[in-house]
């Protein structure tokens, strides 16, 4: 018997086991779950920002009168620009470090995984302690400024609106910069040991190696952590509020904190509906840009052997 014909229904094979994966009902319980969590209420805020509605009395239809005035409201459009700023400085300052520190931990030698154990101490803390401690910290009366007696320690840092965005910047990166590390540390010891060999025979030193091996093959991890990083940079709320609440006057009212104030300070709960619309949306189309132009929905694996 001719081996073609063996080869074709080998073929046939392969295909119809590729088509007969798992059952679409075994993503059912997830779908459920998104849907009654998150399209449901993000459904109600949406219709919600439509309305006029103070929390307690009762709903009246204002139509787009919530969105012209929110839009138009100067402090909403300054936490709109100051939420862009903190999105790229967050991915500018975070990303670099993040790269560098989890290739740098990614080694076998045993000091860098002492140094991975103390680094990662911040990830136990949620981001409301780190806010609380790092606030009394920097108290220019009762703060590290008096214990070790040192002027440059004695500003005030959170009440000056020159310093109170880069102290937020700086507490931010201390409490995420881990965890992108451990991403990329995940993803560098991956990375097959006998490509560099090759690389070193061929005189490769240490900058070509990272150039032309490491980041190469990091880039699907670069992708997710960019991805993760800026869209996460649209929810940072708990530590502004614990530290600044969006002060020194507007210096630090991001978009989610001014959405709570509009809604549980002003209570105009169809205006902080409007926020939040803007925020999803947004988000959403951040994710999408970042995986169309990055390709990453045809990612296919790095690592050598990789079918």
């Amino acid at each position: 018997m001719s081996p073609q014909p063996l080869r074709s229904s080998s073929r046939r094979r392969r295909g119809r086991a590729a088509r007969s994966g798992p059952s679409a009902w075994y993503a059912a319980p997830a779908l459920a779950f998104f849907g009654l969590f998150a399209l449901v209420p993000l459904i109600g805020v949406f219709i919600l920002s439509f309305m006029t509605w103070d929390g307690l009395g009762a709903l009246s239809y204002a139509g787009t009168s919530n969105w012209t005035r929110t839009l138009g409201n100067a402090t909403t459009q300054h936490a709109i620009v100051l939420t862009i700023t903190v999105t790229a400085l967050c991915w500018i300052i975070q990303t670099p470090i993040s790269l560098l520190l989890g290739v740098f931990m990614a080694g076998q030698q045993r000091y860098r995984a002492v140094l991975s154990v103390l680094y990662f101490l911040p990830l136990l803390f949620s981001a409301t302690a780190v806010g609380i401690a790092f606030a009394a910290l920097l108290d220019p009366n009762f703060g590290i400024s008096r214990a070790f007696g040192l002027d440059i320690l004695s500003q005030d840092f959170l009440g000056s609106p020159r310093l109170a965005l880069p102290t937020i910047m700086f507490v931010i990166a201390w409490c995420f910069v881990p965890f992108h590390s451990l991403l990329y540390q995940g993803a560098a010891r991956q990375i097959p040991v006998s490509i560099y060999e090759a690389a070193m025979i061929d005189g490769a030193g240490r900058m070509q190696n990272f150039f032309h091996i490491t980041l190469p093959q990091l880039r699907n991890t670069i992708i997710t952590s960019s991805t993760l990083m800026i869209t996460g940079s649209l929810t940072y709320f708990d530590l502004i509020f614990v530290m600044t609440s969006g002060g020194p006057g507007n210096a630090t009212r991001v978009l989610p904190l001014d959405m709570y104030l509009t809604g549980f300070r002003s209570y105009n709960m169809g205006g902080a509906s409007v926020i939040g619309v803007i925020l999803v949306v947004v988000g959403l189309l951040i994710a999408w840009l970042l995986n169309y132009v990055s390709g990453s929905s045809k990612m296919d694996s790095d690592m050598e052997g990789a079918v």
